[in-house]
């Protein structure tokens, strides 16, 4: 690919993004593509998993959303059973949110599949192109990290 500036660039990757989005989803027939579980759902539960119980407003912090927003999302996910509260026992006002065994299975297929899905598409990229991206996409996590303050 011959130099372009970032303009052009921009406009590619607007391009290439949604096909690329929509082709990866087609080949995931895990739970999330399904509908059984929501984007935003399922962005908690990862939250969740790896940084353990947290505060209703440390989730809604987390997905740029209020408390108010947060508590519909928390409570659709307690009533498939894959988040429950926890109230504190000094003050019952604070209310932790954790994941259930229910959610951490549904984290561990989700991931599995996504996995399987990377090693099909990507092993047809030859090893230096797969380096190449996975060095890229690093320095766009950190710099996307750093804007937005995201933990992780």
């Amino acid at each position: 690919m011959s130099n372009i500036g970032l303009s052009e660039f921009a406009d590619k990757l607007n391009e290439i993004i949604p096909i690329l989005m929509r082709g990866l989803a087609r080949q995931q027939a895990n739970e999330l593509f399904k509908g059984k579980i929501t984007l935003p759902q399922f962005l908690i539960l990862e939250f969740l998993q790896h940084k353990g119980e947290s505060t209703m407003t440390s989730l809604a912090k987390f997905m740029g959303i209020t408390p108010a927003a947060m508590t519909g999302i928390i409570d659709r996910l307690v009533k498939y059973s894959y988040c429950l509260r926890k109230y504190e026992t000094q003050d019952r006002r604070v209310i932790k949110i954790g994941i259930t065994p229910k959610a951490a299975d549904l984290l561990k297929r989700i991931n599995q599949e996504r996995r399987q899905m990377v090693i099909k598409v990507f092993g047809k990229i030859s090893e230096k192109d797969r380096q190449d991206y996975l060095r890229v996409i690093t320095k766009v996590k950190e710099i996307v990290s750093k804007e937005n303050g995201s933990p992780r």
